[in-house]
């Protein structure tokens, strides 16, 4: 499990830029989907992701050997890496598929990652990524299987509740797990009767079968528009530390989720990418289970090319 003490301190470590992002509620949007809505927007920032957050934390806790690090990434957690790496003076290679956000990319390497694309998918430039890694001597990481990245995630949660704000259930997208987790352990802790539901891709499903069966349960494909929450092969350690704390995980299909980026433009202004609107998506798809309740989701990522803002007739 993680640490709430770490979730509560993580904040003097991250870079100020990436915290105290924006919520509030989302009236407008609430009344259409009959309940009581808060949005947290987490694509604010540099990197127009939450991944700042964990990323930050974790590169605090290295020692002083660690100064080349390996990670892969499917975009978002690579920039958060490559801007704590920067920052202190690390090096970095980011392994990504080849079929990989070519926005997502390219911010990456202008953050001073150096990039290799290998793999059709996230978890094939997993592998990549671990071997090269160990053939190269240097420290892997993991986004995911590394507590302190979901404890810098956690203080989204930490910000969300923060005056006396309650909710009755708190929507959050689930890729490899730590912002559900970081997020989830410290909502237990402080407002224990909140439900807190993770939201995966139907495409991409792995991570709520693992979750309904306590056992890390992979998928031959992950084919989904939401390319930050593609995740086939689920890591067991976060599966694990899921079980406990975590009310429910649903499947949202990627149609409903491009409705969902349409409405957050049109109703707020946000370009968000597909990962990050899922949660919005979970809301929509079942009203009975939301209506009349304090619900709250995370926007947690906007990193949105032309063209795909062109395809999904985000800006018409």
């Amino acid at each position: 499990m993680f640490s709430l003490a770490s979730i509560q301190d993580a904040s003097r470590a991250i870079d100020p830029v990436f915290l105290n992002s924006p919520q509030f509620a989302a009236d407008t949007l609430g009344a259409a989907l009959g309940c009581a809505l808060t949005v947290k927007i987490e694509t604010i920032n540099p990197i127009r992701s939450f991944k700042g957050r964990g990323a930050e934390y974790f590169a605090s806790t290295l020692g002083p050997g660690a100064h080349r690090l390996v990670c892969a990434s499917a975009g978002n957690f690579g920039q958060g890496l490559a801007w704590a790496a920067r920052r202190r003076g690390l090096v970095l290679d980011v392994f990504a598929s080849t079929r990989a956000n070519p926005l997502k990319i390219e911010r990456m390497r202008a953050l001073g990652a150096h990039v290799r694309q290998e793999g059709d998918d996230f978890d094939a430039a997993k592998d990549a990524a671990r071997a090269w890694a160990e053939r190269e001597g240097r420290r892997y990481v993991e986004d995911g299987r590394e507590p302190a990245i979901a404890e810098g995630a956690g203080t989204v949660a930490v910000e969300l509740l923060r005056d006396g704000a309650t909710f009755d259930a708190v929507v959050v997208p689930l890729g490899n797990g730590a912002l559900l987790g970081g997020m989830a352990q410290w909502i237990k802790d402080r407002s224990p009767r909140t439900e807190v539901i993770g939201v995966c891709a139907s495409p991409a499903p792995s991570m709520q079968l693992s979750w309904q069966r306590g056992v890390a349960i992979p998928t031959t494909s992950a084919d989904t528009i939401a390319d930050g929450i593609a995740v086939r092969v689920p890591i067991p350690e976060a599966v694990e530390s899921l079980r406990t704390i975590v009310d429910d995980v649903v499947l949202v299909d990627d149609a409903r989720t491009m409705v969902a980026m349409r409405q957050l433009v049109r109703a707020l202004g946000l370009l968000v990418e597909p990962a990050g609107a899922v949660g919005l998506a979970a809301i929509a798809a079942d009203p009975a289970r939301f209506a009349g309740r304090r619900v709250a989701t995370v926007l947690c990522g906007g990193n949105v090319t032309d063209a795909q803002a062109r395809e999904w007739a985000l800006l018409s």
